[in-house]
């Protein structure tokens, strides 16, 4: 068999994210496992409906169109159900001609003890325990907040990070949260030409990077933003940490406060990560959203 490339860029997603799963889960909760089971079974050749994150997985596995066959998306299937109750998943994925075809289904455990194993660089999941187990080793991870996913009016996949615990480290924020704004300025302001530590969309942001040096800036299949409350004068230190990174990010924006969800709209994301719960409840009406338990909001 062959070997998981290390080179590529490996997502995972939990078959609840992937597929509207709402009414077989019901069933489990109110009826339990064995009525869950049967319900399955009984439906696997009925396609389930596409769920939050199907839009998103859709054009991640496109990017492949534009992509040599050594630098490719992959998307691996991270499931708590057995693989007999699964089937109705993979036998969906077939239906959606979805290129999956790897798949951990654990039988009620959780899945993200495989994903070092599958070599993934982002994991998404409406299960925060398995999102934050997956932070804890090291990859970036979110729980999907939103309502509903959809494309955005884009050709290109357009990923949306908020700063602060997310590509960095919440170093600065804890200053905000324990001495208020006026110290978080000044702090920023007297460090700004020391880079930031790297929070845990670090390796992800850098692995879209590596991609979209594959194509001229102005015919990259993905776009990526920062999305920051953020204002000057704390907007120089992120510029030069990205900068020290030798990241680049195609566009920053610095809120000053300012509610994110019109920006979001704006730019047109296809998904938008940020630690801060309120911020997720704002744009999840409208934009995929992960949910980054990271950090000392989350604490």
């Amino acid at each position: 068999m062959p070997q998981v490339m290390n080179d590529k860029l490996v997502i995972a997603i939990s078959s609840r994210a992937l597929f509207n799963l709402d009414d077989s889960h019901q069933v489990y909760e109110s009826e339990g496992l064995q009525a869950f089971s049967q319900y399955q079974v009984e439906r696997e050749d009925q396609p389930l409906e596409p769920g939050e994150a199907f839009p998103l997985v859709n054009k991640l596995l496109r990017l492949n169109e534009h992509l040599s066959e050594d630098s490719r998306v992959e998307v691996v299937l991270l499931s708590r159900n057995t693989a007999d109750t699964g089937l109705r998943v993979f036998n969906s994925i077939q239906h959606y001609e979805l290129d999956i075809s790897r798949a951990a289904f654990c039988g009620g455990e959780s899945p993200w003890r495989y994903i070092n194993a599958f070599g993934c660089k982002l994991f998404l999941s409406n299960e925060a325990e398995d999102v934050r187990h997956a932070l804890e080793c090291g990859v970036a991870a979110a729980t999907l907040v939103s309502r509903k996913g959809g494309e955005s009016g884009s050709e290109q996949l357009r990923f949306a990070f908020d700063g602060d615990a997310v590509l960095f480290s919440d170093e600065a924020e804890r200053v905000y949260k324990q001495e208020g704004l006026e110290a978080f300025t000044a702090s920023e302001k007297a460090a700004a030409r020391q880079p930031l530590a790297g929070g845990p969309f670090k390796p992800f942001l850098s692995a879209l990077h590596s991609l979209q040096q594959a194509f001229p800036p102005t015919e990259a299949p993905i776009r990526t933003a920062l999305v920051t409350a953020r204002s000057a004068p704390a907007h120089e230190r992120v510029i030069r940490t990205l900068r020290a990174w030798n990241i680049r990010i195609d566009e920053s924006i610095f809120l000053g406060g300012l509610n994110k969800t019109d920006f979001l709209r704006a730019y047109q994301a296809d998904v938008f990560f940020d630690d801060q719960e309120t911020h997720c409840d704002s744009a999840s009406e409208h934009i995929a959203t992960g949910h980054v338990p990271h950090g000392v909001a989350n604490s």
